[in-house]
This record gives C-alpha cells, sequence and structure tokens, in this order.
C-alpha cells in the first residue's frame, strides 16, 4: 500500500486510529450489552462511552506498551484504561482478543467492499454512456488478433459493462460473507460470555453474529472475498488489456486521453503510450496474488492459531487499495478514452472484404453445395486477397463455380454492414434493459 496507487477514502479505513475508534466501539458496544443484562454496572457501560468517544487514541503510546507486553489488543485495553479509569476492569470481560481483532477486520472489509462497489458504479456509468455513444460505430471484430467479422464498438463496452454488473453482483456477495460477528470468548464457547452481547454488538456494528465461531471467524469467508477481488481485477485487465490492443500504431481505433504537457517517453517526444491501461493490468496481478494467501489461511489448527493474521495484515489494506484504485482509474480511462471511427473504418476495409467469407460460405451452403466444398471454395478466393492484396468481391464474382450457386447480384448484396449490425438492439436490450 503506496501513496502513489491509493486513494484516501480507502487507506483511512485502514488506519491505525481507525483501527483502534472499531476497537473501541465492540468493547464499549459489548460492555452496553452486559449492562443491560446486568453483568456490570450501567453507570460503568456509559463512563466507557463517554470517556472513550472523547479519545484520540495515541498510536506510539499503544505501540509502546506493546513493545513491552508483546500483544495488540492488550496494548490498546491498557492505553484505553488510562481514558476510562478504574471502570475499565469491566472492558473485555469475558472476550478475548480474537472477537475484537475478527470482528474489526470484517468491519473495516464491509466498509472497503461498499467504497468498491461504489467504483463499480462509476465504471458502469461510463461503460453504458460510451457504449450507447458508439453504440452503431461498426468496427472490425478480432479473433486469435486476426481480422472475424464486424461488431460495434458499442458492443465492445456492452460486453464490459456486462462483466462488471456481474463483478457487482459478486462484490455484494463477497460483502455479506464477510459481515460476520465473533463475541464468544476463549475457543468460541460463550462460556464467560453471554450470546446475547454478541447479537447486540453484531447489530450495532451492522454485521451478523457469527454461526460457529471456533475463537475465530472461519477464513473460508475471507478467502471468498479475496478471491471475488481477484475476478473483479481480472475483469479490469482483460479491458485494459483491449485499450492497449486498440492504441497499437498499427491499430490506433482508440487511445487513452493525451492530456496538455503530458509526455510519453524521455528520449521519444512523438510518443502516446497506453500507461494507465498498463498500470491496470499491473495492478490486476497483484490483486489476484493476494487471494492465494487468502485461501491458505483457510487449513489454521484446531480451534484457533495466528498464522492467518500476519497475511491478513497485510492483504487487507494492499488488495482493498489496489483495487479501489485500479477501478476508479479504469472508470477515469473510459470517461476519457478517445476514439477513431475513421480508422475503424479504414481497418475494417484493409483486408478487401474478408470478414464477409462466412456469408459467403453459408449462401453456397444453402444452394446445395456441400460444407467441406463450399469452404474450399471461399478458402480459395479468400487466400488471394489475403495473399495477392486482392478484392474479395472482386474475385468471387469472377470464380464461375461460385456464380454458378450464388448468382452475381447475390454476392453483391453480401457487403451490406447492416448485415452484421441487426441485431445490435437486441444486444443492448439484453443487457441494459432498453436499446
Amino acid at each position: 500500500m503506496i501513496p502513489r496507487y491509493s486513494r484516501t477514502e480507502m487507506t483511512s479505513i485502514w488506519e491505525p486510529q481507525t483501527r483502534f475508534r472499531i476497537w473501541f466501539e465492540i468493547e464499549a458496544h459489548a460492555a452496553t450489552a452486559s449492562a443491560e443484562i446486568g453483568l456490570i454496572p450501567q453507570a460503568a457501560a456509559k463512563s466507557i462511552w463517554e470517556k472513550g468517544s472523547a479519545a484520540t487514541f495515541d498510536v506510539a503510546r499503544i505501540e509502546e506498551i506493546e513493545a513491552v507486553t508483546k500483544h495488540d489488543v492488550i496494548a490498546f485495553l491498557t492505553h484505553l484504561a488510562e481514558f476510562i479509569g478504574p471502570d475499565a476492569r469491566f472492558v473485555h470481560q469475558g472476550m478475548t482478543s480474537s472477537d475484537v481483532l475478527d470482528t474489526c477486520l470484517n468491519v473495516q472489509l464491509v466498509r472497503a467492499a461498499d467504497l468498491l462497489i461504489a467504483d463499480v458504479d462509476r465504471l458502469l456509468a461510463a461503460l453504458k454512456t460510451r457504449a450507447y455513444e458508439f453504440k452503431n460505430t461498426v468496427t472490425i471484430g478480432r479473433s486469435h488478433g486476426i481480422h472475424a467479422e464486424p461488431t460495434t464498438f458499442g458492443i465492445k463496452l456492452a460486453y464490459a459493462y456486462a462483466e462488471f454488473e456481474r463483478a457487482r453482483e459478486r462484490l455484494i456477495a463477497a460483502r455479506k460473507e464477510v459481515a460476520t460477528c465473533a463475541i464468544s470468548g476463549a475457543v468460541g464457547t460463550f462460556a464467560n460470555i453471554d450470546p446475547r452481547i454478541e447479537v447486540y454488538v453484531a447489530q450495532k456494528m451492522g454485521l451478523s453474529p457469527e454461526p460457529v465461531s471456533t475463537q475465530i471467524i472461519p477464513r473460508d469467508r475471507h478467502a471468498m472475498y479475496f478471491a471475488t477481488l481477484g475476478v473483479v481485477a481480472s475483469s479490469v485487465e482483460r479491458l485494459a488489456t483491449e485499450i492497449r490492443h486498440l492504441q497499437r500504431t498499427e491499430v490506433l481505433e482508440a487511445e487513452e486521453y493525451f492530456s496538455p504537457g503530458q509526455k510519453g517517453s524521455s528520449a521519444m517526444p512523438h510518443k502516446r503510450n497506453p500507461v494507465l491501461s498498463e498500470n491496470l493490468t499491473g495492478l490486476a496481478r497483484l490483486v489476484r496474488g493476494y487471494s492465494i494467501p487468502a485461501m491458505e489461511n483457510v487449513a489454521l489448527w484446531h480451534e484457533r492459531d495466528i498464522s492467518h493474521s500476519s497475511v491478513e495484515r497485510m492483504i487487507g489494506p494492499d488488495a482493498t487499495v489496489t483495487l479501489d484504485f485500479a477501478l476508479v482509474r479504469l472508470a477515469g480511462v473510459i470517461e476519457k478514452l478517445v476514439v477513431y471511427p475513421q480508422n475503424m473504418k479504414k481497418n475494417l476495409d484493409k483486408l478487401g472484404g474478408l470478414h464477409n467469407s462466412q456469408r459467403v460460405l453459408l449462401a453456397l451452403t444453402q444452394a446445395g453445395v456441400s460444407r467441406e466444398d463450399a469452404y474450399a471454395l471461399v478458402q480459395r478466393n479468400a487466400m488471394k486477397t489475403w495473399e495477392q492484396d486482392k478484392d474479395f468481391l472482386a474475385e468471387l464474382k469472377q470464380d464461375k463455380d461460385v456464380t454458378a450457386k450464388v448468382p452475381v447480384a447475390k454476392l453483391e448484396a453480401m457487403v451490406d454492414l447492416d448485415y452484421h449490425t441487426a441485431h445490435v438492439d437486441t444486444i443492448f436490450k439484453r443487457v441494459f434493459g432498453s436499446v
């Protein structure tokens, strides 16, 4: 987590002051619940809230205490007692460190998910706007990087919209998966704490009680969360890679916005590079990488160990901060993407109409030619176009084996681009609900 690839909105979730504030809220809510069921004095619960709420936690002081105790939660509780005074003896009653740590982590992950969902919403809005802008802008589709058949640039953006709608749904599911709370004490049996306290704390923190916590919240939940971030990052990379290819000099159908004063190369003044999309590709690799240690955290010893702890202290902030930055950057790329329809038309025409080969193939089969023979007829004319820079339609019209089955007039009608875009409205209606 470095400033270059971070946004304050997300990094603030992971700052020590935020973490300690959440720890305090968990402890204070637990105290309130304890007071309500008569386990501690009401006055003590009120004092804990009042004095703790007014406190600004001294991170350096907590670290100083931890240097002695070698235990972060004890260091925090010791510092908290310096504010609260004698009533601090009623804090953390019946609880264990994991109750605080795990519940806090899930609060942070939920807040992070809310930001990520908002990021996706911005990206979806950009994709929808640009998809409608270029809904009928014809461009060549490519398979294996080679010209295939025409599509529209709007459809390219519509596929991305549909993919990020799925990403949004996955993030909502991941948020729900980690939105649980554990206030169940040592080994999770509630031996020293009333289950009603967990229910109360969960409700106050916007979580649900963990059905069975073995002193920790099961890490399959977190594995699913980080795996979801990895999938979303892969979608980021897919769209970024498309932009990178389209910006290549030989293609140049779209490019990232190049701002006034921007420089592309320290050596070559002419360069305009897809640096943002390349950056997004790299960030996506990082986010995917965080999913593996999250999965390895699932298998812990017995009721608990802390082999997962060091991992989560790293991947929690890093994965969410990185994906947040990437999604916002991608939205900005799409919002300002420069599109060149004239180059799309030029590229479409480069291969002399070869993109109509399947239509001719189908016409021959419908005229009674076997598929194998029809394929051979079309391919021999296509290869002349490919290798000798011929016009595909002209070659077909001169091929008597072809015209014997498909009249010249019908061949000429087959170069109509509207044939390839006839169902754009159908696709848009499926994706956006309207045309």
